[in-house]
């Protein structure tokens, strides 16, 4: 199906059906709220089967169609999306499509869940939302400044409910340790260091044979052309992550793939999830994979940097003017006063959204038709930090960011870096 068509079909759905999804719509059509949400997945790799189980897992929804261009991977996923809805009774068909717009074309499916790579997120989920389909989508959420605000733009547009997969504000931990800094149980926050893996790299892997099965040309998409490689797209799904996450194009390394959880509770913490840092200040030395500093507006500083014993990997560490606190997904930790790990707030604290399931919230919020915890702004703010670490690492010169007008001041060749060169019939601001 050619984009022309796509346009005219779901613009018409859009605006005359499918604005509210099929299980909230009342009069003849009325279908209970608690029904059953029909889910489709677009993109069914490696990550999906965390997904499945969490998603599929939440009582009220229904896998019904999945999406591939490696039909190996496909295959894998509909029988074990089978027995997923087995477990819940349900008898429901799941069919198997190799291009995502076919199964936007559906009008039973309500919501989409995107676990490709994250150079597809950006127009898919713009389809999807343009479709009437509420969206899950894996971070990190954009692969470009420019991309995430059309995911924003489009999301808002046609009044949908938008989760980003930075689940980790569904941890206990992670918002316990953000509720201490935000009621000031370790005095007024002076930096924050984030212990995440290096940058981006341009891709210099060699062409090997494309594998049977998996379609390259729409592999790569709306990205530029290059040979395949089994290390951007590997064929066991139970082998090693695809490093399409470590190269420009396809990724944004470390920086993006852990930094979109662990900047993101940075960004939390200082309760920015709207703004941003105003400076960015890569280190001294060109090789350098870490040092680089962004400032935000109250002069808080946040460093790139392997803190304490660095086989704790990847975490967050919050210093203050009366203590610190360090989190990661295997610790939290608090000084002087150790026993604020455990301890509980105050009846006066401040509290930030409560969820502990990362998943049910965006059902709970499909069905009341508001913002989940982690939303489409919020996953837009922390993806546009993330690949502004990487432009500053790329250019090695001091950046300053404005992030209300979403620019660099003074800077054409950095704000240049905002967007990418787009591949064929893909446009993602067509909404």
């Amino acid at each position: 199906m050619n984009r022309r068509n796509f346009i005219g079909k779901t613009t018409v759905g859009a605006a005359a059906v499918t604005i509210i999804p099929r299980h909230v719509l009342g009069g003849n059509g009325f279908v209970a709220a608690n029904d059953r949400i029909n889910l489709g997945f677009i993109g069914t790799g490696k990550q999906v089967s965390t997904l499945l189980g969490g998603i599929g897992g939440c009582k009220e929804t229904a896998v019904v169609a999945a999406c591939d261009v490696y039909k190996k991977k496909l295959e894998l996923f509909v029988e074990a999306a089978k027995a997923n809805n087995a477990k819940k009774s349900l008898n429901v068909k799941i069919d198997g499509y190799h291009y995502y717009r076919e199964l936007l074309e559906r009008k039973d499916i309500d919501a989409v869940v995107i676990a490709t790579p994250d150079h597809w997120h950006a127009q898919i989920a713009v389809d999807s939302a343009k479709a009437g389909k509420d969206i899950y989508c894996e971070k990190p959420m954009a692969l470009t400044v420019a991309e995430g605000r059309a995911m924003v733009d489009a999301t808002r547009k046609y009044d949908r409910v938008f989760q980003t997969g930075n689940m980790q504000r569904s941890w206990r931990d992670f918002r316990h340790a953000v509720e201490l800094v935000r009621n000031g149980y370790i005095g007024d926050i002076k930096e924050i260091n984030v212990s995440i893996g290096e940058p981006i790299k341009q891709c210099d892997l060699p062409t090997q044979p494309v594998p049977e099965g998996l379609d390259w040309n729409e592999w790569i998409g709306p990205s530029l052309y290059r040979g395949f490689n089994e290390s951007l797209a590997p064929s066991d799904i139970n082998g090693p992550w695809g490093w399409w996450r470590g190269y420009r194009d396809f990724g944004g390394g470390f920086v993006t793939d852990w930094g979109a959880h662990m900047f993101d509770i940075a960004q939390w913490a200082l309760d920015m999830d709207n703004s941003g840092p105003v400076h960015f200040l890569p280190p001294p030395v060109p090789e350098q994979t870490h040092g680089l500093t962004m400032v935000y507006e109250n002069g808080i500083r946040v460093n790139h940097k392997l803190w304490g014993d660095q086989k704790d990997g990847n975490g967050v560490q919050l210093i203050g003017t009366e203590g610190k606190i360090e989190v990661s997904r295997d610790f939290l930790r608090t000084f002087p006063n150790d026993k604020l790990a455990k301890a509980d707030l105050k009846p006066g604290d401040k509290r930030v959204y409560y969820s502990d399931n990362h998943y049910q919230d965006w059902v709970d919020a499909m069905k009341k038709r508001s913002k989940p915890i982690s939303d489409v702004e919020i996953g837009h703010r922390t993806a546009s930090v993330c690949n502004l670490v990487n432009i500053a690492y790329e250019l090695q010169r001091p950046l300053v960011w404005n992030p209300e007008k979403e620019k660099f001041d003074g800077d054409k060749g950095a704000n240049m870096m905002l967007t990418r060169p787009i591949r064929g019939k893909w446009d993602f601001t067509d909404f």
